[in-house]
């Protein structure tokens, strides 16, 4: 568990989320769903490791990257993004994910709640779906705040999500916390001068996200509270 380096004299209020391959593992219900999308237009189906190369940046991207091999014009991947979006839809209406909260995720997000930390998800994932999947999983009570891919004009790396959530919390920069599993959340952290944490297992682009420049690395989310809570005691010491 790397050492936090910037959170000295930084008392965290807020902490935002990453979702997809931080807190829940939504990877399967998204191949099944890019899959039924593609065969519905006479293409492959993909194995999970190729959509797990694609995921992070929205659904678009994940299409583009997806179908950057095949002879498609515009219409065609939007096709395929249309369908997409609809057999996901299609999945949590009829009850039939596969998505569940990674090990220890329920655990801290209960921990931190009890200790009165403002809790918000920033995804990059459709605001309807992200409830759909923070729902399914069991974890949508704890939050606060949803902001999803389509809530801001831009989305993660830029900062505007982030900056977004911490305006309707009503919480400064000076007092947040990013947790995600990408490059994407770094970045975005990075960028609108937030600490951020990264935890290993997730959607890096099939990359390892230890490699990250993170202010720290944990293991799993179960790891989370105690690294805030000795940073706090060190802070005051």
């Amino acid at each position: 568990m790397a050492p936090m380096t910037t959170f000295a004299q930084r008392p965290i209020q807020a902490i935002l989320f990453d979702l997809d391959g931080t807190l829940l593992d939504t990877l399967p219900d998204i191949a099944r769903a890019l899959n039924r999308a593609l065969l519905a237009e006479g293409l492959a189906a993909l194995p999970l490791a190729t959509v797990l190369a694609g995921v992070g940046r929205g659904a678009a991207v994940l299409v583009d990257r997806v179908t950057a091999a095949q002879s498609l014009d515009a219409t065609g991947r939007a096709r395929i993004l249309a369908g997409f979006f609809h057999h996901y839809e299609a999945l949590h209406a009829d009850r039939d994910v596969l998505v569940q909260p990674f090990a220890g995720v329920r655990e801290c997000l209960d921990v931190l709640r009890s200790r009165g930390y403002r809790l918000a998800v920033v995804t990059n994932k459709r605001r309807d779906l992200a409830l759909c999947s923070l729902a399914d999983g069991g974890v949508l009570d704890v939050f606060e705040l949803v902001v999803g891919g389509d809530t801001c004009a831009q989305h993660k790396p830029h900062p505007a999500p982030l900056l977004h959530a911490l305006r309707v919390l009503g919480v400064p920069v000076t007092a947040a916390l990013m947790v995600g599993d990408s490059s994407n959340d770094v970045s975005a952290a990075q960028a609108a001068g937030i600490p951020v944490v990264v935890v290993p297992y997730g959607y890096n682009g099939g990359e390892d996200p230890r490699l990250l420049p993170a202010d720290a690395h944990v293991e799993g989310l179960a790891q989370l509270p105690g690294l805030l809570a000795a940073t706090a005691a060190r802070d005051s010491a």
